[in-house]
């Protein structure tokens, strides 16, 4: 077994603990699933209504879960950062899936930032066009991330 790597003057490891692990994963299927969903429901459920087609009435509610969860996901990107980014950077592993998940987790958050914040339908048609697109793509990212750091530590679980 590999003693932990050193950072500054702490010895610190890399992985996170099996709690802050498991938090991060469920915030991060939350906001997914949500998404998704709000994406199913908005493309795909239509109704129609007096005036044409209308929305489905669950899709604000996933949007609004969509928020919470976007909400949990900053504060837990904030909790990553502390315990397991700073000390990866400086250890030079996974820089390469991990500086790619830090981009594409900081477009999403631009993003979305603009979805909320754009008043001009045709850039906030981009926008959201930008979001969904690489939002649909985050899991694999992570799981590249994830797998390779595995292998890289001789770890399988």
């Amino acid at each position: 077994m590999r003693p932990p790597t050193v950072v500054g003057h702490h010895r610190t490891p890399l992985r996170l603990s099996r709690r802050r692990r498991h938090f991060i994963y469920g915030v991060g299927w939350l906001l997914w699933s949500t998404g998704a969903l709000w994406l199913v429901f908005h493309y795909f459920f239509m109704g129609r209504g007096e005036f044409g087609d209308a929305p489905h009435p669950s899709e604000p509610w996933w949007l609004r879960l969509h928020a919470v969860a976007a909400f949990l996901a900053l504060w837990s990107f904030g909790l990553v950062w502390g315990v397991h980014i700073v000390a990866g950077w400086q250890t030079r592993r996974q820089r390469v899936s991990g500086g790619i998940l830090f981009a594409t987790l900081s477009w999403l958050t631009l993003t979305g930032y603009l979805l909320y914040y754009l008043t001009d339908d045709g850039w906030r048609s981009v926008s959201a066009l930008a979001h969904w697109i690489v939002g649909l793509a985050i899991p694999l990212v992570l799981a590249v991330h994830v797998i390779l750091g595995r292998r890289r530590s001789g770890r399988n679980a």
